[in-house]
């Protein structure tokens, strides 16, 4: 577990094997971003975020967040979305995988695509670019940010997938964990019936008032 997930919050291992859809649809569906795409190909991402926020095309902030970064970390940076400069590239990559960060989230810009995906580095971001950044601040660490649309504090579990990322707080992750395991029980019953022939879809008559 991550030093950042410690301090009796829930270990992210909860939501281990859960696709992101399942868990937005047991976050009313408002819980995770849009606009991000992963970079890396398709391995999962999982771990505790480490907030940024910078100023647009600045990564100043970024290298101070790599310096305290623990094992199990996800870097999460609100980068404004702007896609000019790169916030991040191999390099800084490179430093956070030595430091057993589990990935990152930007809302911003990255460079350097192909190594993540060569290395299979989770990282989900707005674009990608060779222009570089500035380093001269301001910014800020270990704070609430806005990500891809998405509200996320400093300790909450990040998940991601194929599909894109979500955020659960400390103090929901054990019910939504729960939900999304039984939601995942019923779609693979569903699954089963559509195999059989048995697909029961009377919920649309039921939705439609008829």
């Amino acid at each position: 577990m991550s030093a950042t997930a410690a301090a009796g919050n829930p270990d992210p291992s909860l939501f281990e094997g859960l696709a992101t859809s399942l868990i937005s649809d047991c976050m009313q569906r408002i819980a995770g971003t849009h606009g991000l795409d992963a970079r890396h190909g398709d391995a999962p991402l999982l771990g505790t975020a480490y907030t940024v926020r910078v100023r647009q095309g600045d990564n100043l902030h970024i290298h101070e967040a790599l310096r305290h970064l623990q094992p199990g970390d996800v870097l999460v940076v609100d980068g404004g979305g702007c896609v000019e400069r790169a916030l991040v590239g191999e390099i800084m990559m490179q430093v956070a995988r030595k430091r057993g960060c589990a990935g990152f989230v930007i809302d911003g810009a990255i460079r350097d695509q192909s190594a993540f995906r060569r290395d299979g580095f989770p990282c989900f971001s707005a674009g990608v670019t060779h222009r570089g950044p500035y380093k001269n601040g301001p910014g800020e660490t270990r704070c609430a940010v806005t990500v891809g649309g998405a509200v996320v504090n400093h300790g909450d579990i990040v998940i991601g997938d194929e599909d894109g990322v979500v955020f659960v707080s400390p103090a929901q992750a054990a019910a939504v964990a729960q939900a999304a395991r039984a939601k995942l029980a019923d779609e693979t019953r569903t699954l089963a019936d559509i195999a059989a022939g048995a697909y029961d879809d009377s919920w649309i008559d039921a939705a439609l008032g008829r």
